[in-house]
C-alpha cells in the first residue's frame, strides 16, 4: 500500500540510485571526450547516445527493486537483500571511477565481474521474497554481462 512514508522511501531510493549514477558520470564525462575517444573500439560497441537512456531506465528499475527489498527488510532474507543492494550500488559507482577515472581497464573488468555476481545473487535472493524486485534487476544483470564483455574487449584491444 502506498502511503506518504512509502512514497518518500521510494523517492529516497530513486535519489540514491541516481546519485550513484551521477558519481559515476563525473568520471565518464571527463574521459569520454578525450581518453575514451582515443581507444580502439570493438565492432559491437553501441553508439554513445545509447548509454544515457539505458542507464536511466536501469537506475529507475534498480531504485524500485531496492525499495521493494527495503519493504521486506524485516524478513531474514530481506536484510541480506538490502545489504546486497547497497553493496552492488557502491560497486556500480566504483566501476566508473576505475574504468573512466583511473583508466584501469583490467581492474575495472575484475570489479565488474564481482558486481555481476552480486547482482545475480541479488536476483536469486530476491526471487523468494519479491519476484518483482528480482525481475526488475534482470535487465541490469543482462546489461552488466554485455558491459563486462565490452570492458574485456576494450582492455584486450587497447593493451
Amino acid at each position: 500500500m502506498l502511503n506518504k512514508k512509502n512514497i518518500l522511501s521510494l523517492f529516497v531510493f530513486i535519489l540514491v540510485c541516481f546519485a550513484a549514477g551521477a558519481f559515476g558520470s563525473i568520471f565518464t564525462a571527463s574521459s569520454v571526450g578525450s581518453w575514451y575517444q582515443e581507444l580502439q573500439k570493438p565492432a559491437f560497441q553501441p553508439p554513445s547516445f545509447v548509454f544515457a537512456p539505458v542507464w536511466t531506465l536501469l537506475y529507475i528499475f534498480m531504485a524500485i527493486s531496492g525499495w521493494l527489498a527495503w519493504n521486506k527488510r524485516k524478513q531474514k532474507r530481506g536484510k541480506i537483500l538490502v545489504i546486497l543492494f547497497f553493496v552492488q550500488l557502491l560497486l556500480n559507482a566504483l566501476w566508473s571511477l576505475l574504468f573512466f577515472g583511473l583508466h584501469l581497464m583490467g581492474v575495472a573488468f575484475a570489479e565488474i565481474l564481482v558486481l555481476t555476481v552480486l547482482v545475480g545473487a541479488y536476483i536469486a535472493c530476491s526471487w523468494r521474497i519479491s519476484k518483482a524486485a528480482s525481475l526488475l534487476f534482470v535487465p541490469y544483470w543482462l546489461w552488466l554481462l554485455f558491459a563486462s564483455y565490452l570492458n574485456l574487449s576494450l582492455w584486450i584491444i587497447n593493451r
